[in-house]
């Protein structure tokens, strides 16, 4: 028969602490859900102003290798020209942003901020002259590859299986990296699950940084609790 602890006794087990480079889903559902349902409303909230607005705001999409077309760099995410584009890309927004979040959404916004910037650069630099590319889609393929790939770097068993899913799911998506439909900026998909990989890859190299630098405190001696 075992006997209790006194108080003031030293527990002689503790929960491990859970490993933020091997989690599967985001420390916080709620909060990440919360993120991904508002970044969502943001996009349906643009598109109904410019609906109502005669402002013709997917003019301001990313244009080739024109000056003025950088600043659509920073807009283009947010702009699509019909409700059944919006429509098409919500739903890989709002799962793949809200798995996106399981380093936690300070580490999403990193991610997310990478593949929203070098993914635009990328559109600018290779897409074809007088086009304008708008749209969410090429974040959600930043974020499906991102998923895709970093239980590779993080050698996460739980992160693999969950990828294996993503691809039997959505491994269809993966073709609009490729040049096909018109009308589809497949420099958007392309660069932008580029820039998810990428980013998989820093934020992997910044966690095994942080875990390295983090020292370990030494055990107590018997009989002596910590403050």
């Amino acid at each position: 028969m075992s006997t209790p602890p006194l108080p003031g006794t030293p527990s002689t087990t503790s929960a491990k602490p859970v490993d933020k480079r091997r989690r599967v889903l985001p420390p916080n559902p709620k909060a990440a859900a919360l993120v991904a349902l508002g970044f969502t409303a943001v996009l349906y909230l643009v598109e109904l102003v410019d609906v109502i607005l005669p402002a013709n705001l997917d003019a301001g999409g990313i244009e080739p290798r024109e000056v003025d077309g950088l600043l659509g760099v920073v807009f283009s995410p947010l702009l699509h020209g019909t409700w059944e584009h919006l429509a098409a890309n919500t739903i890989p927004v709002l799962l793949f942003a809200f798995l996106a979040m399981a380093g936690g959404i300070g580490q999403w916004i990193a991610v997310t901020l990478t593949i929203w910037i070098l993914g635009g650069l990328g559109v600018w630099l290779t897409g074809a002259d007088g086009t304008v590319h708008i749209g969410a889609s090429g974040l959600a393929f930043g974020w499906l590859a991102f998923l895709l790939v970093r239980g590779i770097f993080n050698r996460a068993p739980g992160q693999l299986v969950l990828a294996v899913v993503l691809f039997v799911l959505y491994g269809g998506m993966l073709w609009g990296v490729l040049p096909g439909a018109a009308n589809v900026s497949w420099q958007g998909h392309l660069f932008g699950a580029l820039a998810g990989v990428l980013a998989a890859w820093l934020a992997a190299k910044a966690d095994r940084s942080v875990g390295k630098s983090t020292p370990t405190a030494p055990p107590l001696p018997p009989g002596n609790l910590a403050a």
